[in-house]
């Protein structure tokens, strides 16, 4: 079983990767929840996790990380996910307690502690990930493997170069990227290729507690993404999870890839050198491919589990 510590800021679509993650129980032994500013401040992300976490009845720990980039000042996404970082249910009566206020001391802790390599599942930006192999080199040899969404090879979308989470902290990428650790990336050829259908979020209103919550999550962000121009739902963060789960849902190819730091119009922007020769030395898998329908498959089989755990 793959040990798992997932730093994240829930986020609709991190949301949807928890509880993905924390229904594969078999697959996936998830160690901790760590947050960091991003979709939101600090303290209403951390806020988000505590409800999912609390609504899952998780005995999962949770520790806040870091509440702003290590260079700039923290760029939220409220256009995309709305005042509280996660509009749309009302989950406010659910909680959950937080362990640390630490997150980098606290995944230090838990990986070298562990009994076996831990994998780093990023979907935030990646600050956190970045003082954690910085401040503890000693971490990296006990970590399998870091599963981001991040990045894109061809544009982005916080600006016309630049994804979101990358674009929060350039230098924070680029340290991870640099790491000489394995790395999936999960980036915008890929994640907006992961859509659910209205019909396929409509499909899940009244099948249960927890699918009745991703519902009105789906819903939220279903029309939220109109004003990007999507018709369908790209459930970014979720596809992090489900490589781990099921790689051979998806397509990608090694590559190198390193992040533009300068100021400018380029700043933010994962570079990926795709030249047959001289290319620079492979350091991550980009993922460019999805298959759609299993994808959206496994999303419903791991919120029947849920359902079937919150009223059992």
């Amino acid at each position: 079983m793959r040990q798992v510590i997932i730093d994240c800021d829930p986020g609709h679509d991190d949301a949807l990767a928890l509880m993905t993650a924390l229904a594969n129980t078999d697959e996936l032994r998830v160690l901790a929840v760590t947050t960091i500013g991003g979709n939101q401040t600090l303290a209403k992300v951390t806020a988000n996790a505590r409800h999912i976490l609390g609504l899952l009845g998780s005995d999962v720990p949770l520790a806040s990380g870091q509440d702003r980039p290590l260079v700039k000042p923290l760029r939220c996404a409220p256009e995309a996910h709305g005042d509280s970082g996660m509009d749309g249910p009302a989950l406010s009566g659910y909680d959950h307690p937080l362990a640390s206020d630490n997150a980098v001391t606290f995944m230090h802790d838990l990986i070298m502690d562990a009994d076996g390599p831990v994998t780093i599942v990023a979907l935030g930006p990646l600050t956190n990930v970045a003082l954690l192999l910085r401040t503890f080199p000693e971490v990296k040899d006990r970590i399998e493997m870091i599963s981001l969404m991040g990045g894109g090879i061809d544009h982005g979308n916080s600006t016309p170069l630049a994804e979101f989470n990358i674009y929060v902290d350039p230098e924070a990428a680029h340290i991870v990227f640099a790491s000489g650790l394995p790395i999936v990336m999960a980036g915008l050829d890929v994640t907006e290729r992961a859509q659910i259908t209205l019909d396929e979020i409509d499909g899940l209103h009244g099948r249960g507690p927890i699918s009745e919550v991703a519902y009105e999550l789906l819903r939220f962000y279903s029309e939220s993404g109109h004003q990007f121009g999507f018709v369908d739902s790209p459930i970014h963060d979720l596809c992090a999870v489900e490589y781990l789960l099921d790689p051979s849902l998806f397509h990608g190819e090694r590559r190198h890839v390193d992040v533009v730091t300068d100021e400018g119009a380029a700043r933010g922007l994962t570079f990926v050198d795709a030249r047959p020769k001289p290319a620079l030395p492979d350091n991550a898998l980009v993922l460019t491919d999805v298959d759609r329908e299993g994808f959206v498959a496994r999303l419903v089989d791991a919120l029947a589990v849920l359902d079937a755990r919150a009223v059992g």
